[in-house]
């Protein structure tokens, strides 16, 4: 087991190495200029010029890439010559909000989920399992932003159940202190993943369900529910732990999207902000931390991939 953690965490390093040098080149092929982008498209060459010198920007870009590893190892994420404040210390300030809304959507989606799964296996070909089947492709289809734009349609413009934008606040409390705010962003990101996560689940138990030692045990008399709850269901998690940290990188695109449609203040609206107005110090540290994010969500996977099914460990 150990070596094993230790082989999945070696392989994690090298992958974030790799993301990090493939996004440095990246930003800085795209068009734009960021002393321009602090002094003006106004600034005067010489002003232009001084600026590049002071802060490096003139520097080759392998030179470039060494002084950014170098300031990332001493946990200095860029400067924000637009917002006049630290990569870092924005990202502080937005990071709690996403992580509320991003795992209040998981946990929903994965509650939800599970039991459907279970259901739809149970009553296969039955006709309810055909409706949640129609409603999961349907949901699975919808693209994030449009599904968003529907439930504030008729949640808060024609019913008037809940408000149309999410709770605004400097803290993850004040965002707590509307939870009605929160109900439409949370079920906009969970719901596609809701009808992903069910279509898999179902197909899981279903295998689960066809294998010899299902057989066995109903042959020597075990219930029902103890078929499905103590035999089924664990080997059927298996694929789902990898389906749910594997999925982790739409879930963060899916927050992009959500945040910016209902106005929520995580950094997936400060990444939609930055990138209009061409703060590619901001865009380079919110990518850098979502390709961690995403790294340990999969090794999250892994290990949970390892206690769920002991043939991993070996």
């Amino acid at each position: 087991m150990i070596g094993y953690l230790i082989r999945r965490f070696g392989q994690s390093v090298i992958v974030l190495l790799i993301v990090t040098v493939f996004m440095f080149l990246l930003f800085h092929m795209l068009p734009g200029n960021p002393a321009r982008a602090e002094l003006g498209v106004r600034a005067q060459p010489a002003a232009v010029a001084a600026f590049d010198r002071l802060n490096g920007f003139n520097k080759p870009v392998w030179y470039q890439f060494w002084v950014y590893i170098d300031k990332l190892a001493h946990g200095n994420l860029g400067f924000s010559y637009i917002q006049n404040a630290s990569v870092a210390q924005l990202f502080a300030q937005r990071f709690p909000k996403s992580i509320l809304l991003v795992g209040l959507a998981y946990g929903l989606a994965i509650i939800v989920a599970i039991p459907l799964g279970i259901l739809q296996a149970v009553r296969r070909n039955k006709v309810d399992d055909y409706a949640l089947t129609g409603a999961s492709f349907i949901l699975y289809s919808f693209p994030t932003f449009w599904l968003g734009i529907i439930l504030i349609e008729v949640f808060a413009i024609s019913l008037h159940w809940l408000p149309p934008t999410a709770p605004e606040g400097t803290s993850v409390g004040q965002i707590l202190s509307d939870p009605k705010g929160l109900v439409l962003p949370v079920v906009n990101l969970a719901l596609v993943s809701i009808a992903a996560y069910s279509r898999y689940m179902r197909s899981a138990m279903i295998d689960s369900l066809a294998q010899d030692y299902i057989r066995t045990a109903r042959a020597k008399g075990v219930s029902r529910k103890a078929i499905l709850f103590r035999h089924a269901l664990r080997n059927s998690l298996i694929p789902m732990a990898t389906l749910i940290g594997l999925s982790v990188p739409a879930v963060l695109g899916g927050a992009v999207i959500t945040e910016q449609v209902f106005n929520y203040p995580g950094v997936g609206l400060l990444f939609i902000q930055s990138a209009g107005s061409e703060d590619f110090s901001v865009l380079l540290g919110l990518t850098l931390v979502a390709a961690v994010g995403v790294i340990i969500g999969n090794l999250i996977a892994d290990i949970g991939y390892a206690i769920l099914d002991p043939r991993i460990r070996y």
